[in-house]
């Protein structure tokens, strides 16, 4: 069948004439169909594309005038969209941003990680520079948790001296920091 014969049945569909839609679907709905096929490959759900297009091309006939194309390029135009649609179809949906944060790995980059490890070494440096019952007594309250009471027991020291000495040792680790 030529061209001009499917823009013929084409433009008569445009006009609701269902004997031109039974002719131009025995014309054309192999080439499609194999068209479908080659993309979806999944017979069953390559015939139901197929009817989805036919539908497609019943409703949309009267713009095939306005966009000027050949008539067999315009089917296979809308065959493969609907086609591509149905492939995105069965893709599974993006996860929501909300979603996707908690499945973030909250664990450092190689980055953080080296940067982390320069300023432990460099904060243990300077812990050892202190006197070791003060660096115990900062260890205890700012990386084991423990409260000033249950350190001030454990070192046998009143309260107030031991606020004193992590202040102080506080401050020798800020200077130490800093250089």
């Amino acid at each position: 069948m030529s061209n001009d014969e499917i823009a013929r049945l084409i433009g008569r569909v445009a006009l609701r004439d269902r004997a031109a839609f039974d002719c131009l679907y025995g014309r054309t709905s192999a080439k499609l169909f194999g068209i479908i096929l080659r993309m979806l490959k999944d017979r069953p759900e390559a015939e139901d594309v197929l009817q989805e297009v036919y539908v497609k091309i019943w409703h949309n006939a009267a713009k095939f005038q306005d966009v000027g194309l050949n008539p067999v390029s315009w089917l296979i135009a809308i065959a493969r969209n609907h086609a591509i649609d149905r492939i995105r179809a069965r893709q599974p949906n993006a996860m929501p941003l909300d979603a996707a944060h908690e499945i973030a790995d909250d664990a450092p980059d190689p980055e953080q990680e080296a940067l982390a490890s320069a300023q432990r070494h460099r904060i243990e440096e300077c812990l050892g520079r202190l006197k070791p019952m003060r660096a115990a007594a900062i260890r205890g309250a700012y990386v084991e948790g423990y409260s000033y009471q249950e350190l001030a027991a454990r070192h046998r020291l009143p309260l107030n001296t031991l606020r004193t000495w992590l202040r102080r040792g506080l401050l020798s680790l800020k200077e130490c920091l800093e250089r």
